[in-house]
């Protein structure tokens, strides 16, 4: 695209899109601790065990490893911010994502003007009328097993996305892999991979309103227990060109791939076994103009929405391009706002069951449609790779 298009296209961009729900910064302080064959450190309100083999990956990357267990992951000077493939470093800091520091998790007031974002080269349908949202029916760990929260802490402070279980052919019925956006867990050109990445499958089951969250039982906010992750992936080129906002420029590849691990035990129970459910992806679903309709479900946090309760927005898809040479992108009518990028985008499948095509990115501001990437060869590529590799670990 020209430069004179490009700069207009990625003003527009910044000023419309819905970006990260970043908040106040995050938990200060630590405490001393023993490092051996695991390290221990009670930074952010409980004991943090750093395996001997993520030890020693601190140490490949010049990490100082008594700094890094003491708070050292608040460094996110760049040249120790660790972005490429494969440097994922997410050690479980227990209890630091507390009841009250979930509640907390909000986004900011945004600071962009009301603008759209303008149309593309390429494939670009006419902008589709706006959906209002509608609440999922509860309690979610019936209607909507396996969709949740996701809570990370970023440069800007501690933030929150939406994320779903998928299936994993590599262990049928018991799946430990999360689906959610790129900009959810990797900051792009910019910067590198967030930390502190946790998901709550589930979250807040009985659909309680904010008002309601402190006399809410954990256990109904909590169902199925938190899970950090412990490896992730996403596009070479989100890392290499994308960016914390949506749309700048790496739109349609801005999706992401996690597995993960319980902060407690389960029991030897799986992801997919405690969060109740797991979907299938479709990484060749059918053209978008066969496509009868697509909802997309998320836990939007900005106004009018309160973060608290998941809610889904049903229209048949359009198309939208963000650079000629990028695949095309899905786009529907919706009003959900902030807090919902990273949710889950579905079809029904053959057997009517909801399949995953895509997941929540970007949209204007003030919310009146969104739109997310196609899940086609390179993404089928990351998820092959993600299930072979913890294939016999698991």
């Amino acid at each position: 695209m020209r430069s004179i298009r490009r700069s207009v296209l990625t003003a527009a961009a910044l000023s419309a899109v819905v970006a990260l729900t970043a908040t106040a910064c995050g938990p200060e302080g630590g405490a001393d601790a023993k490092p051996s064959q695991s390290a221990a450190d009670t930074s952010g309100g409980g004991e943090i065990k750093i395996p001997k083999e993520i030890q020693d990956k601190l140490k490949e990357h010049n990490i100082d490893l008594d700094k890094w267990k003491n708070g050292d992951w608040k460094n996110w000077d760049k040249d120790r911010w660790l972005r490429e493939a494969g440097e994922f470093i997410n050690p479980i800091i227990k209890d630091f994502w507390n009841p009250d520091k979930i509640d907390k998790v909000k986004p900011p007031k945004d600071p962009s003007k009301q603008e759209d974002i303008s149309q593309d080269q390429g494939k670009t349908d006419p902008e589709p009328a706006a959906v209002p949202a509608q609440a999922v029916k509860t309690p979610y760990t019936s209607t909507a097993p396996g969709v949740g929260l996701l809570l990370f802490s970023t440069p800007k402070g501690d933030s929150r996305c939406s994320a779903t279980v998928i299936k994993d052919p590599a262990h049928p019925g018991k799946s430990n892999l999360v689906w959610t956006a790129a900009h959810c867990v990797h900051a792009g050109k910019d910067g590198g991979w967030y930390r502190n990445m946790m998901f709550v499958p589930n979250f807040n089951k009985n659909g309680a309103p904010a008002s309601q969250m402190k006399t809410t039982p954990f256990e109904d906010r909590v169902p199925a227990g938190k899970w950090w992750a412990d490896d992730m992936a996403t596009t070479k080129e989100w890392i290499k060109d994308g960016g914390a906002v949506p749309g700048v420029p790496m739109a349609a590849y801005d999706y992401a791939l996690m597995h993960v691990k319980p902060e407690e035990g389960t029991s030897g129970k799986s992801l997919e076994e405690m969060a109740g459910g797991a979907y299938e992806v479709d990484f060749n679903a059918p053209a978008m103009a066969k496509i009868p309709s697509l909802t997309a479900q998320g836990y939007p946090a900005e106004p009018p929405f309160d973060g608290a309760t998941q809610q889904q927005c049903t229209d048949k898809p359009t198309r939208l391009t963000r650079e000629a040479n990028q695949p095309t992108m899905y786009r529907i009518g919706c009003t959900m706002t902030g807090g919902s990028s990273g949710g889950p985008w579905f079809i029904k499948g053959s057997d009517g069951k909801p399949v995953l095509v895509s997941n929540m990115s970007m949209g204007p501001r003030p919310a009146r449609w969104s739109a997310g990437p196609h899940l086609g060869a390179e993404a089928k590529t990351m998820f092959d790779a993600m299930s072979k590799k913890w294939a016999a670990k698991q």
